[in-house]
């Protein structure tokens, strides 16, 4: 794989520039932000999964319970809010 210089770079960047214009790069750069941020708690995540040890079955569908539980309750609690009332 060839090295890139300075002199690639800047014309990369250049070519970015007229592709996107210069009121896109920040949106750009964010949106790329977020998507290694998701990606990277995504994999912490599942390290942490894998590390676990399995729970009793009993404990798992307790587990499930609670959150279909927590769930419904949040969604009453979304709808409620002002800001998602219909106009």
């Amino acid at each position: 794989m060839p090295n890139l210089g300075w002199t690639e770079l800047l014309i990369i960047l250049f070519v970015v520039l007229l592709l996107f214009g210069a009121n896109k790069l920040p949106d750009l750069a964010r949106s790329m932000g977020r998507s290694a941020r998701i990606f990277k708690s995504e994999v912490k995540e599942m390290r942490n999964d894998d590390e676990q040890p399995a729970a009793p079955q009993q404990h798992q569908i307790e587990s499930a319970t609670a959150q279909e539980t927590r769930s419904a309750a949040q969604d009453a609690d979304f709808w409620e809010r002002p800001e998602n009332q219909p106009r």
